[in-house]
Formats: C-alpha cells, structure tokens, sequence
C-alpha cells in the first residue's frame, strides 16, 4: 500500500501533484491558500508563515523527526478526527502534531 492519505481525504494533494516539486514556500503558500487546502510539513519555514501571516492557509507542523513517510501517513491517519476539528476551528492557524512515545 502507498503513503497517500486518499483513505482519510480523497481530495489530499501531495506538492509533487499540485505541480509544485522544487517550489517555493511562498508558492506552496499561495497554492494551498487558492485551493482551499491544509499544509501539512515537518518545515518549520510553515509555522514561522502560519505565525506571521494568519490562515488561511492552516498549517499542520509534524514534529516527528527523521520518521519515514509511512510513519507520518500513519500519524495523520491516527489524528483525523483531531485534524477534522482543527481544520474547521475558525480560530486556528497552526496544529502541532507529535508521535506518541513508545510505551516499551
């Protein structure tokens, strides 16, 4: 199985297919501002935006340090109900989200 989130939001977009590989952060920005989307992204270039500039767009900073993509799938599928909430919070800007410790 693939590390797209389709499962969670079929209307999920990955830079690579917004035509946005290599871009700017400041293109990502006006992008997903545009479209209506989330920002999801372990650079903390998007919280410093998100803390400057307002939403929209809203910006998710996943704080998983050097995690593999499956990781980071699974850590978005694990939170959708959280992200849901944030994502229609008129009031929010920025959503930290952190792997869980391992209990072992």
């Amino acid at each position: 199985m693939g590390h797209g989130l389709g499962d969670v939001d079929p209307d999920s977009v990955h830079v690579r297919d917004g035509g946005l590989t290599g871009a700017t952060d400041d293109a990502v920005w006006t992008y997903v501002r545009e479209h209506g989307f989330l920002i999801v992204s372990k650079d903390t270039d998007f919280y410093q935006r998100s803390v400057l500039y307002g939403s929209p767009p809203k910006v998710v900073g996943v704080r998983v340090g050097n995690a593999s993509t499956g990781v980071i799938a699974d850590l978005l599928r694990a939170a959708d109900l959280v992200l849901l909430r944030f994502a229609t919070d008129p009031d929010s800007a920025f959503l930290p989200l952190h792997l869980s410790p391992d209990p072992s």
